[in-house]
């Protein structure tokens, strides 16, 4: 093992440890629970440097300073990214008169769904008022640039679903959103009360142009093609039904039509490879400049424009840096597909947007790409002692392209399963046969298709590069159709914790990153990982963040309904469990007996739980049930375990584990926690509010803060 990792010290390969501890770092920076200052990391990322330059001349102990700088660096960029955005986020949920820029518009069959620049919102003051907010509109056309004023209803950036879920409301204030909601009235034109920022205005002509982009291949492909190949372009994928992107989750294909690493080397290769062939037809050009580093810098901005019109998501960014990176060593005659070259794009990426991190996209992306490019690795240093078997034309050809596709969907496949099950359950055991039929025709059709739409569509010319587009996409779209069809196309997973995920983070880096025989030391984390998510410990009771609804697990071992979660958070719940019914499956109320005043459930082991929506029920209900749920407001004794609306308030969702006593609570806020994105909210008075007198004038209805999603129905 010392001889082995000598080896790997003269492969340098230790270096591609750097970013793993750069996103330790920036683990530990999320898992504080109030915000770090920012000059302890930096203090720390100085000495760790100065203590490595110091003992240069010894290798640990150096290598062990790198790597403390560079944990230290990724805790000071999360400090550094949370600091830079910040803005205030909406302490309660109100219906109110909002007005603003509007940023930016992406239609849908039922509307469109519009982030606004606010520049007032009734009742709010202006250190208190979110920076922007996102809402759903039904009616009325807007265009970005736009100054509107609309009666908006407004909420605060929904928490986890349940315990140990993903936190929305962290991705909300990472993305400069301070509010969700919708509009459901009127929508009019105002006069703005300042002039249009000019950020604001690059950002809006950009949008302006995606959208007329949109509009015009959606319209030339048609149909669900259409709407595909519009978001391949434009990353605008409002047009997209439901039910095809189910198909498209199914079939293993649904990465199509996120633009990430796929479609951006798709687009910069077909750049490099048409600019290299034209330069290439001079023999002047071809034999006196460096026709390959001009194609790679035509490829780079091309990449780069392509990034921008498409709305510069978290995955087209990271996607981006990636490709530049590897036209980059193109530019200094290095091999462009390296683990260095992966290395550097990881922590550029962590540097710049350390929150991606936490995200599957980021996971996903770096696993599949660490994977291919280990396997090339190996691949590379086989034996060729034998020739390789000569096959005739087109056989050759086409065995080399097919055996391509298969070895790098499986191995993509068994790099991204483990981070799929962790974010969304599900694994698509059909995924290699919806690549294998699908990846041909985006590769060789769509792709070139919109590189050549893209560059006719200022002549006028691009209808028949969009027909194309649009014909390959139905294509895809019925393979998917197909694909989705046959029975366990997609498997529900139950959800696991996340020292699981890091066995298998480290499983996946240990095998990827070593070349001798330290990388079989990967088994142990592997074997710990699937022995702990094969039987995961799974809540006994679930409970919505507002008390709206539980779920309660019967003697059947099976999720039951009490109450009215939303469809949402059913959903959510359901695919935690490894469920695969649908909201809407009459069996979600076998075992809960229900009337007007609340729901009685038992568990497995006879325990009763009651769901109460009446003041008088709770008295009556703490005194024959073990535990009492409620959504309102409660400070009396109870002889039972009571969680009401200011315990969920205080703590958001909360999963109950059985144990021999009781339940164990595990809460989706903290209550000691003080972060920008997960502020404690403040706990309701239990005594019920005073009634208006008879000349009190009515609440004004355009700066009322309400307190639940039953107040919001009643004041519309």
């Amino acid at each position: 093992m010392g001889r082995a990792l000598a080896l790997e010290a003269e492969r340098r390969r230790p270096f591609l440890w750097l970013p793993v501890a750069m996103g330790a770092g920036i683990v530990f920076y999320f898992a504080a629970d109030r915000e770090p200052a920012l000059w302890a990391p930096l203090l720390g990322l100085v000495l760790s440097i100065g203590l490595a330059f110091a003992l240069r001349f010894h290798r640990l102990p150096s290598m062990a300073c790198l790597a403390a700088a560079a944990a230290f660096a990724g805790f000071a960029a999360g400090v550094w990214r949370t600091a830079d955005i910040s803005a205030p986020m909406l302490e309660r949920p109100r219906i109110g008169k909002l007005t603003g820029y509007v940023e930016t518009v992406e239609a849908r069959d039922n509307g469109a769904r519009i982030v606004v620049l606010v520049t007032d919102l009734a009742g709010v003051p202006e250190g208190e008022r979110p920076k922007r907010v996102r809402v759903n509109i039904r009616a009325g056309s807007v265009a970005p640039g736009d100054h509107i004023v609309a009666t908006a209803r407004l909420l605060p950036p929904p928490g986890p679903a349940r315990a140990g879920g993903y936190d929305f409301g962290r991705d909300a204030f990472f993305k400069g959103i301070g509010a969700v909601g919708s509009i459901s009235g009127k929508l009019a034109l105002a006069p703005p009360p300042y002039p249009m920022p000019t950020r604001l205005a690059i950002d809006v002509a950009i949008d302006k142009a995606r959208n007329a982009l949109t509009r015009r291949i959606a319209e030339a492909g048609g149909g669900q093609g259409g709407a595909v190949a519009a978001a391949l372009v434009t990353g605008k994928r409002g047009l997209i039904t439901e039910a095809t992107n189910n198909d498209l989750r199914a079939a293993g294909i649904y990465h199509i039509v996120s633009i990430s690493g796929l479609h951006m080397v798709l687009a910069a290769g077909t750049i490099f490879w048409l600019v290299r062939a034209l330069l290439a037809i001079s023999q002047t050009i071809a034999l006196r400049w460096p026709v390959k580093k001009l194609a790679a810098v035509a490829a780079m901005l091309g990449a780069t424009a392509y990034c921008i019109f498409s709305g510069s998501d978290v995955a087209t960014e990271r996607s981006l840096i990636m490709t530049l990176v590897m036209l980059g060593a193109i530019l200094v005659d290095r091999a462009a597909l390296s683990m260095r070259n992966l290395a550097l794009a990881a922590m550029i990426v962590q540097l710049r947007e350390p929150e991606a991190l936490l995200g599957p996209s980021f996971q996903m992306s770096f696993g599949a790409v660490a994977a291919l490019i280990a396997f090339a690795e190996r691949w590379e240093r086989r034996d060729r002692a034998r020739p390789p078997p000569v096959l005739p034309w087109p056989v050759g050809p086409l065995w080399t392209a097919a055996l391509g596709i298969v070895v790098t969907t499986l191995l993509a496949t068994a790099a991204t399963a483990p981070f799929g099950a962790y974010h969304f359950q599900t694994f698509n055991p059909l995924g290699l046969l919806g690549n294998a039929m699908a990846l041909p025709f985006v590769s060789l059709f769509v792709m070139p298709a919109a590189v050549f739409g893209v560059l006719a569509y200022p002549f006028g010319l691009d209808w028949p590069a969009w027909a194309l587009m649009g014909l390959a996409s139905d294509v895809v779209l019925k393979v998917a159709h197909w694909v989705a069809a046959i029975d366990h196309s997609t498997v529900m997973i139950a959800a696991f914790g996340p020292a699981v995920l890091v066995c298998f983070v480290l499983t996946l880096l240990w095998l990827t990153l070593w070349t001798t025989a330290w990388r079989w030391l990967a088994a142990i984390p592997l074997m710990f990982g699937v022995a702990v998510a094969g039987k995961p410990e799974r809540p006994e009771i679930l409970i919505e963040r507002d008390g709206s609804g539980l779920a309660l697990r019967g003697a059947d071992g099976r999720l039951a309904i009490a109450g009215r979660p939303s469809r949402f958070v059913l959903q959510q719940w359901l695919s935690s469990d490894g469920d695969s019914r649908s909201p809407d499956d009459p069996t979600l109320r076998a075992g809960i007996v229900c009337d007007s005043l609340g729901c009685i459930g038992r568990t497995a082991d006879q325990r009763t739980v009651s769901y109460t929506r009446d003041r008088l029920a709770i008295i009556e209900d703490c005194l024959r049930a073990d535990l009492v749920v409620t959504a309102i407001s409660w400070s009396g004794a109870c002889k039972a375990r009571l969680i009401s609306r200011g315990a969920l308030s205080r703590d958001g969702a909360t999963s109950l584990y059985r144990t021999a006593t009781g339940w164990s609570s595990h809460v989706s806020e903290q209550g000691a926690a003080d972060r920008p994105w997960s502020r404690r909210r403040e706990q309701p008075q239990a005594t019920p509010p005073a009634p208006r007198a008879n000349n009190q004038p009515p609440t004004n209805p355009a700066s009322v803060s309400v307190d639940s999603d039953a107040d919001i129905e009643r004041l519309q």
